[in-house]
């Protein structure tokens, strides 16, 4: 049966069917198989994680296991980056191919080295000059260009810690694809607002100056969550007017102006211990992804969870990996055949491992 036709039966078959079969597969193929899940995921997927985790702690696990199979309920660069940093005797399988990121397909590797070419023009042996940063989520081509050019990846977890070592080295950063994790993570170290820029791939020079490049410290290029940029300030003020002693939880792919209206910022393991560590009856309204703001509502009945915005924002492509395909990736597993591997390039696996590596090595 081709993929296709497969699929279509497992989405006409009742869904108690469809995790109660999930259950006695994962059973029967015990360790041969690991399975990660984002806290992103939906529920139904999420209860049949081995481990859950944001990017920086699946990247580490991904680095650490022997499984010769690796689920990653998630969305394509991580399972490009779990598959960089396994050996070739493992195979890292995306259930579904579909579920990509609208950040990570706002840089490419032609717009960044185009990027560095421009950035030749003005600045004398960049190589020398400028350390290049990636966000996880980015394809595994710009993890590569990092490696190559002496650059790094980081987290939302551990981006301060990167921005930190990228300086120590050189005196000027090339942070990509995220504008708001970078801007805000530099501002909340001291580092003045004059001393960013915005590179826009669009523009020659990014639309700014030589005299701008020249001066800047960190190029933040224009990049955006399109779950996350749904948050505003505005929506922070009514929640506050509506629970007085509310605290505001946001995370740090928010614009500026939500994450310096609110109470905490951190990554989404970072939101959820702090919600874990709150006294009971603390009220919170958190700003990231609706599954997570669910889960912690259920997890967590003596303190009141809002959602911070007043649409709904649940990443489409993270939500796509579904029990369906779940399942079917089991079966496939079983059958002794893989559907949906995801196999790195050699040249790319050997300059982004070394850019994860840089990053894994400051955890």
């Amino acid at each position: 049966m081709n993929n296709t036709a497969l699929m279509q039966e497992l989405y006409d078959t009742p869904e108690i069917d469809i995790l109660d079969e999930i259950r006695q597969l994962r059973a029967r193929l015990g360790e041969k198989v690991l399975i990660l899940g984002h806290h992103y995921q939906r529920e139904e997927v999420i209860g049949f994680a081995d481990v859950t985790g944001d990017s920086l702690k699946l990247a580490q696990l991904a680095a650490q296991t022997d499984a010769p199979y690796i689920i990653f309920c998630g969305v394509h660069f991580m399972a490009e980056t779990a598959d960089i940093l396994t050996s070739d005797a493992q195979t890292v399988i995306l259930p579904d191919l579909a579920a990509g990121c609208s950040m990570a397909d706002m840089a490419d590797d032609t717009q960044v080295r185009r990027c560095w070419q421009e950035l030749a023009e003005v600045i004398q042996q960049p190589d020398e000059r400028v350390t290049p940063v990636t966000y996880i989520n980015s394809t595994a081509a710009l993890k590569s260009f990092c490696g190559e050019h002496g650059g790094v990846v980081c987290t939302s977890s551990n981006c301060e810690k990167v921005l930190n070592w990228a300086w120590e080295r050189r005196e000027k950063v090339l942070f990509f694809p995220d504008q708001h994790l970078g801007e805000n993570t530099a501002l909340a170290m001291g580092i003045p607002e004059d001393d960013m820029i915005i590179w826009d791939p669009a523009q020659p020079l990014g639309g700014n100056t030589i005299e701008a490049i020249e001066r800047t410290r960190l190029i933040l290029w224009k990049g955006f969550c399109s779950v996350h940029q749904l948050f505003k300030a505005q929506h922070a003020d009514a929640m506050r007017k509506e629970h007085p002693g509310i605290e505001i939880l946001a995370h740090p792919e928010c614009s500026r102006a939500v994450c310096e209206t609110s109470d905490f910022v951190g990554s989404t393991e970072a939101i959820i211990q702090y919600v874990k560590k709150a006294p009971a009856g603390q009220v919170f309204a958190i700003a990231t992804e609706l599954n997570l703001v669910n889960r912690l509502r259920l997890q967590h009945p003596d303190n009141p969870v809002y959602f911070l915005s007043p649409t709904v924002c649940m990443c489409s492509t993270m939500f796509r990996t579904d029990p369906p395909h779940l399942l079917a990736a089991l079966q496939e597993i079983e059958a002794g055949h893989v559907a949906h591997p995801i196999r790195v390039p050699a040249e790319d696996q050997r300059w982004g491992k070394l850019s994860l590596e840089r990053m894994l090595n400051l955890a």
